[in-house]
């Protein structure tokens, strides 16, 4: 055991890294910090994806900042423009009128209008990168470093990162239900195990099985996975999944209410009832998920076991989730010294304020309507739902954290540590499965032939991907997730056929 005493320490990622990049983002990019806050604040229909790794509320607080603060620069901007506008018309009229007291004053007017300007953008946009870098720096956690919220949205916000149940648009029903949780590596249906032959006695003949279903397999493989797989911070935990569609006939403790979004959170004996007979739409899993470093890479496994007197089997998938984008790391490319700071920031002034200035109007009209489009379509929705019984798609298409992941940013150590972690959980599930047939008394050497060919099927995050058969080696089932976008890890290799 390497246990590192007498070392120096060397610097580390934060474990809420993610946190503050996501958060210290909405203060220089507009756009995302817009769609995040009308994501995450807005009155809503559909459920919310969850985001792995990622404080929502600390997200939704700086979001919801930074564009109340690009809100008011407009709002100023528009009356310096108007006042503009009339200093512009009253130059006119004093040349044309030859009215020489009104044009100095007309010309003076102008120019404090764009001097205003100037000075505004300029205010602001030190505002807004002096809040970033705090978010990143400030030993703070990034929730406390913005004004909170409504506490019934926020209390929304908080059961959402603790989700038991996912409702999945329909459209995600053709590549895999698991929202949120990234691409899909390797979907895969592992060997069958008899599960109906007795064990040994060690006294003579046989013991008799002990009676379990897949309520126990999972509870069990649950509780014992981080022992068993050695990966600190691994988050275990059944999750229902619900197609869009037919969110509505789960009942309502999933949706007491047809005119608002579903529950995130759902009693337990719901969640469990979907492992042991899975309704329309409705499967239970069990989520195995794990953070890397400072959130730059999270593997999932979504685990399902098939239980068929006396036939026991893993549906078993893998999903990847990378690092964020560069743009939402653009803090980092801002000048500390105080001489840059100010810089940069006239140089930015000069280049925008004139863009900014004439585009305040149009920019405040544009939210407007987006707003009012957005409660007129919600009413509309509403209206149908309500009146005509319309079978609607409550299910979530993404997330905060897949939408902001870019495959471009896909490294050596990122690949590395995904395969770790993925070969990691596989062994565990395998480990966790051969203890709790042993300690029911079952007869393992048909898991012992299983588990060599599931462990025939390495995870290996690099070569291309050549449209390999679905069946694998030993009567595998290799489950076809699609093949990778431009700049997307390929998919595992089938395996070499006996």
């Amino acid at each position: 055991m390497v246990t590192g005493q007498g070392l120096p320490a060397l610097a580390q990622y934060g474990d809420d890294a993610t946190n503050r990049w996501l958060s210290a983002a909405a203060h220089l990019d507009a756009a995302y910090a817009r769609d995040t806050d009308h994501e995450l604040t807005k009155d809503r229909l559909t459920a919310l994806g969850p985001s792995l790794g990622v404080d929502l509320v600390a997200v939704a607080r700086h979001v919801r900042l930074a564009v109340r603060r690009s809100d008011h620069r407009d709002a100023l901007l528009s009356v310096l423009l108007a006042a503009w506008a009339g200093a512009a018309v009253s130059l006119v009229y004093g040349l044309v009128r030859n009215m020489a007291t009104l044009t100095d004053l007309a010309l003076y007017a102008l120019v404090a209008a764009l001097g205003g300007a100037w000075i505004l953008v300029l205010l602001f946009e030190h505002r807004a990168r002096t809040l970033a870098l705090r978010v990143v720096e400030a030993d703070d956690p990034p929730d406390t470093l913005a004004p909170p919220l409504d506490k019934d949205l926020e209390a929304g916000l908080r059961a959402q990162e603790r989700t038991n149940v996912v409702p999945y648009e329909e459209e995600a029903e053709f590549r895999h239900p698991f929202v949120g949780s990234g691409d899909a590596f390797q979907e895969r249906v592992w060997q069958p195990i008899d599960i109906g032959t007795p064990a040994a006695s060690p006294t003579g003949g046989t013991l008799s099985v002990i009676p379990f279903d897949v309520v126990d397999l999972h509870t069990y493989v649950a509780r014992e996975m981080g022992k068993i797989a050695g990966l600190q911070g691994l988050r275990a935990r059944n999750r229902l999944y619900v197609l869009g569609t037919r969110v509505r006939h789960a009942g309502e403790e999933l949706l007491p209410d047809r005119l608002n979004p579903p529950r995130a959170l759902l009693p337990k004996q719901m969640v469990q009832a979907g492992l042991v007979r899975s309704g329309g739409g409705m499967r239970t899993y069990l989520c195995l998920e794990r953070v890397g470093e400072g959130g730059r890479v999270i593997v999932s496994m979504h685990l399902r076991a098939r239980l068929q007197h006396p036939s026991l089997t893993w549906e078993v998938g893998v999903y990847l989730i990378p690092p964020l984008h560069p743009r939402f790391e653009e803090v980092r490319t801002l000048r500390l010294d105080a001489f840059g700071h100010w810089w940069t920031l006239g140089t930015f002034s000069t280049r925008t304020f004139l863009p900014a200035l004439f585009g305040a109007p149009s920019r405040l009209a544009r939210h407007a309507y987006a707003w009012a489009a957005h409660r007129w379509r919600m009413g509309h929705l509403r209206r149908d739902i309500g009146r005509r019984h319309v079978e609607f798609d409550y299910g979530a298409s993404t997330s905060v954290r897949q939408r902001a992941a870019d495959w471009e940013q896909w490294r050596y150590s990122d690949r590395t540590d995904a395969q770790d972690f993925a070969q990691r959980l596989q062994q565990g599930v395998l480990t966790a499965t051969e203890h709790f047939l042993k300690a029911h008394n079952v007869d393992t050497s048909s898991f012992d032939q299983a588990q060599q060919v599931i462990n025939h099927h390495s995870y290996n995050f690099a070569g291309p991907i050549k449209g390999p058969s679905i069946f694998g080696a030993h009567g595998t089932v290799n489950v076809p997730a699609g093949g990778p976008g431009p700049g997307q890890p390929p998919a595992a290799p089938a395996p070499a056929q006996p």
